[in-house]
C-alpha cells in the first residue's frame, strides 16, 4: 500500500467518532527485518486522536475523490475539535462547519501537507 494511502486510512481510523481504532505494530514502530517502515506522521495522528478528536461530527462525503469531516470538540477536552480533508487524486478544498465556538480561530495542517492557515468565519465555516 502506498505510504500516502496508509496515512489517509489511519486518519479515517483514528479521527472519526465511529469504530474501534487499531494501529498495527509495524505501522507504528516499523519492522526492520521485513523492511517495513513506520507510517509517516502516525504519532501525530495518535496525538490528534488523544487531544482533539471529540465532540459532534459533521461528514462531507459528497465527492468520490475528496472527503472531509469535522469534530466540534467538547467541554471536557480543552481546545479539542478538528477538521479533516482527504483526497486520493488532486488538491481540493471543501467548505466545512467546525462550530461557531471556533469563530476567528486559526486551523493549520498538522500533517504538513498544506501550508495554508485557515481562519474560521463567524458562521463556524470555512474552506479547508
Amino acid at each position: 500500500m502506498a505510504p500516502w494511502l496508509k496515512q489517509l486510512a489511519y486518519s479515517v481510523i483514528l479521527l472519526r467518532k465511529d469504530g474501534y481504532p487499531c494501529v498495527f505494530y509495524g505501522d507504528l514502530f516499523g519492522i526492520p527485518y521485513s523492511h517495513v517502515a513506520p507510517v509517516d506522521r502516525i504519532k501525530t495522528l495518535l496525538t490528534l486522536r488523544k487531544l482533539k478528536a471529540y465532540g459532534r461530527q459533521h461528514d462531507y462525503f459528497d465527492h468520490k475523490n475528496v472527503i472531509g469531516w469535522t469534530r466540534e470538540g467538547d467541554n471536557r477536552h480543552l481546545n479539542s475539535g478538528l477538521a479533516v480533508i482527504a483526497s486520493n487524486s488532486f488538491d481540493a478544498e471543501k467548505k466545512m462547519y467546525v462550530g461557531t465556538s471556533f469563530s476567528g480561530e486559526k486551523f493549520i495542517d498538522c500533517l504538513d501537507n498544506c501550508v495554508d492557515v485557515v481562519t474560521i468565519g463567524d458562521d463556524g465555516c470555512r474552506n479547508f
